[in-house]
């Protein structure tokens, strides 16, 4: 029941920091990014496990986080608000052609990355081709050209 409990803070905490420190797309990330997450990882390891790195606590474990994770997505589907809190909304990066500073800086990304995003996806070169840049909620860029 130890595991149990300990799974399933550690998710929460996690859901709740992540959720705080803000959305990037994996495309975004830098060398440093990569390094923290590689680090939470290892650290969420140990305190999920404790002492205890048995086959069986890991099988446990496991199924613990993916059972939350399941009831998770169906809590959401009947309290969308709380989809809302959990997932985000998507943001709007770039309205006709115009960076909105501010979203940008909240979402810890550059015009670059908005471009970089366009380049790939629609083949766009300029800003002002951009008619929507939005940030989903599952964290990738959406461009939409004029």
């Amino acid at each position: 029941m130890d595991t149990v409990l300990r799974g399933a803070s550690i998710y929460f905490i996690l859901l709740v920091i992540f959720r705080v420190s803000g959305r990037r797309t994996t495309a975004q990330m830098t060398p440093f990014d990569f390094v923290l997450l590689l680090i939470v990882a290892e650290t969420t390891q140990q305190a999920l496990l404790g002492d205890d790195f048995s086959v069986t606590n890991a099988a446990v474990l496991i199924v613990t986080l993916v059972t939350i994770d399941i009831v998770l997505s169906h809590v959401k589907q009947r309290l969308p608000r709380l989809g809302l809190l959990i997932d985000g909304t998507p943001t709007v990066l770039v309205s006709n052609g115009e960076p909105d500073a501010r979203a940008l800086s909240r979402a810890r990304l550059t015009l670059e990355d908005v471009l970089t995003a366009a380049r790939e996806q629609q083949g766009l070169e300029r800003l002002d081709q951009i008619r929507f840049a939005i940030l989903e909620a599952g964290s990738g860029i959406s461009i939409i050209p004029r």
